[in-house]
């Protein structure tokens, strides 16, 4: 899935004088309060973190609540959806107007109607409301289904995504991916008939001029016994 990426960071923990004997669970609370809030600096959504400290010794800083702080490096996981990227979630609501995903079980997706293609058509079977495709009976979609659709804007502040299902390549994820894999093995067998077909004109080429030439040595044969 398109949106996600590692970044490498230095930082700098401040921790009280108070927390010196377990430096270690301060830092760990200090990162942790990063997790699922869009940072600016990372440019993207804090998931989770890999941290190492930099060095040992910590450097007090002066101030009527002296703090000191710890260097890290840290090796954070980040979401960073993108207009055009390609993302996917699960169905938590479909209605006649919209649908409704999250992403990663915290971020919310919103897909309209006016950016949902018209292959997609909404019914109620058997009391169920789903998505289903006008040209492909099996291209379904329906709450906890997972679904891969194109971002059209995010909100940093709220964590929500505006979403499109205009794209062909959109839709079911099961459909897709099987849908992917059946037209490659079609392509495959393509490339292997005409392989074989390739060979095959080749041998039809060989024993053709192989007859020519045989005929031709038997006219000269002819020839040469009406010469003498």
């Amino acid at each position: 899935m398109e949106g996600l990426r590692t970044s490498e960071a230095n930082l700098v923990v401040y921790i009280h004088p108070s927390k010196a004997n377990k430096v270690s669970q301060a830092i760990l609370r200090e990162l942790s309060s990063l997790l699922f809030k869009y940072n600016e600096m990372f440019d993207g959504v804090v998931l989770a973190y890999d941290v190492g400290v930099r060095n040992e010794t910590a450097r007090i800083l002066p101030g009527v609540h002296p703090f000191y702080g710890v260097k890290l490096r840290a090796e954070l996981l980040l979401f960073s959806p993108k207009p055009g990227m390609l993302v996917e979630g699960k169905v938590v609501r479909i209605g006649e107007d919209s649908i409704n995903l999250v992403v990663l079980a915290f971020s919310s997706v919103s897909i309209v109607q006016e950016d949902i293609r018209k292959d997609f058509r909404y019914k109620i079977k058997h009391g169920e409301e789903l998505l289903s495709s006008r040209s492909h009976k099996r291209h379904v979609i329906k709450v906890g289904s997972t679904v891969r659709f194109l971002v059209k804007s995010f909100d940093e502040e709220i964590l929500h995504i505006s979403g499109s299902l205009i794209p062909s390549h959109t839709g079911g994820v099961d459909w897709l991916d099987k849908n992917a894999e059946e037209g490659s093995q079609s392509e495959r067998s393509i490339k292997r008939e005409r392989e074989t077909s390739k060979v095959k004109a080749g041998l039809d080429s060989g024993a053709c001029s192989e007859d020519t030439t045989m005929n031709s040595e038997r006219h000269r044969s002819k020839k040469s016994k009406k010469g003498d």
